[in-house]
């Protein structure tokens, strides 16, 4: 399938399967940024970015942002022992990182995880300001993440191919995983390229520590080649309320959480507000 959507050729045959998919999925092509001439790939069309200001980044400085378009499949407390429940089925923090060592880090935290359709937009960006200190290639299968895969295939999540970026937050530690589904033959991370599922030899773990890049909230992760599912780990330190429920369809820059703590601005300053990226 990952073949099949780099394909250029024939031009008209990749124009028709855009053209099909839009019409079925009901795609919003008009928020998108398309060439004159059209994608030149089903691929690229997939990956499509979006025109300045398609999506409003919320910046109240005390708020969790969604990292992607999405329907929010389940959202609570992460146990002192380090699992959440999905559907029935218990996932081990440290399973799910691949780092079974760094499960620690969100004990007593709090989890969301965003599920992208078909027809959503397919960059997963930031949920939060701050630096990447570590990211992480790890190896799996590509069972279909969606209702039904997440109901009978246990742990399909940590079972999955994935990609965690982990950020030092105002909320402490805090981590993105980019989880690969049926059809997505490959991950890309924007900050490093040397992170590409199904391309080349897997990354590892790279470790970034002062040196890694400094994301704003809404700044670009990845991209899913062909859609899937977002995670978001966040540590203990803060104890949030949700400003969603589960079942809620919601856009990247939305608020998912926020802070019953003090909403004071950390050192450097982040301003309240809205800003379109």
């Amino acid at each position: 399938m990952g073949r099949l959507a780099d394909l250029t050729t024939p031009p008209a045959l990749v124009q028709q399967a855009i053209r099909s998919f839009v019409r079925i999925y009901g795609v919003e092509l008009d928020e998108a940024i398309v060439p004159s001439e059209g994608f030149d790939s089903f691929d690229a069309f997939f990956t499509r970015a979006l025109k300045v200001g398609a999506r409003t980044v919320d910046q109240r400085p005390d708020v969790v942002v969604s990292p992607a378009d999405g329907r929010v499949e389940d959202l609570g407390t992460i146990a002192r022992g380090a699992s959440f429940l999905v559907k029935g089925f218990e996932y081990e923090v440290g399973e799910l990182l691949g780092a079974p060592e760094e499960a620690a880090l969100f004990q007593g935290g709090t989890f969301f995880i965003v599920y992208l359709s078909p027809r959503d937009y397919h960059r997963v960006h930031a949920p939060v300001d701050g630096r990447v200190r570590r990211a992480r290639h790890v190896d799996g299968t590509l069972y279909p993440v969606n209702s039904i895969g997440l109901r009978y295939v246990p742990k399909l999540c940590a079972r999955n191919e994935r990609v965690v970026t982990m950020q030092s937050s105002r909320f402490g530690p805090v981590a993105t995983i980019m989880v690969g589904a049926i059809g997505v033959g490959r991950i890309s991370v924007s900050y490093d390229a040397r992170i590409t599922t199904n391309r080349g030899p897997k990354a590892g773990t790279l470790d970034y520590q002062e040196r890694g890049p400094t994301l704003a909230r809404g700044g670009e992760i990845g991209r899913f080649h062909l859609g899937s599912t977002a995670i978001v780990l966040l540590g203990p330190g803060h104890r949030f309320a949700s400003e969603v429920v589960a079942g809620t369809h919601v856009r990247m820059g939305q608020a998912v959480l926020r802070s019953q703590e003090s909403s004071t601005s950390p050192a450097g300053g982040q301003s309240s507000g809205n800003h379109t990226p």
